[in-house]
């Protein structure tokens, strides 16, 4: 018994769930989402909740139950409070500059790094050392933020790179005389 496949999505004012064969569309504030779930589960909109339920006891049904209910759980958190990531720049004379909707990185290399940033996700640049990277869609936020950490990762015996603000750096000692 999946201990988050039985739960309901409970639905908050202002949000609204319609569902069209296996395809569960959320209406929010901050926009619309959908999911296109397998015919291995049961989605039912009752009131104010949505309910998962798998169909037989297979494995793959088992496994797309609790993975259908957390997929529309972060549809209806998408929607409503929105998805955020945080990336910190370390490193001297490194930095950040939003130039329309491409972000420019000084990152210690001989040329400036463009990063054109995707439909769909707002980058912003409190600081010349921080970015945040905000959307509807957790899937993208993450990807986007990993793709600009991506270009100077943090190496382990300065903390140089880009890191997420909630990430440690082990840090390593170095060479000894």
């Amino acid at each position: 018994m999946s201990r988050i496949g039985k739960k309901p999505v409970p639905l908050p004012s202002g949000v609204s769930a319609s569902l069209s064969g296996q395809k569960v569309e959320v209406k929010g504030p901050k926009g619309t989402r959908h999911f296109q779930a397998t015919d291995d589960v049961t989605i039912t909109v009752d009131g104010g909740a949505v309910t998962v339920k798998p169909r037989g006891t297979s494995k793959r049904a088992r496994q797309q139950w609790g993975m259908s209910r957390s997929q529309i759980e972060n549809l209806v958190t998408g929607v409503t409070t929105g998805f955020k990531k945080e990336l910190e720049i370390n490193g001297v004379g490194y930095r950040a500059a939003l130039q329309g909707k491409t972000l420019k990185l000084a990152l210690g290399y001989s040329h400036d790094v463009d990063f054109d940033i995707p439909e769909g996700v707002t980058v912003t640049v409190p600081k010349p050392t921080e970015i945040t990277v905000e959307g509807i869609d957790q899937q993208l936020v993450g990807q986007v933020a990993a793709n600009i950490r991506e270009w100077r990762k943090p190496e382990p015996y300065k903390g140089k790179g880009i890191k997420y603000k909630d990430e440690y750096i082990f840090r390593k000692e170095g060479k000894k005389k």
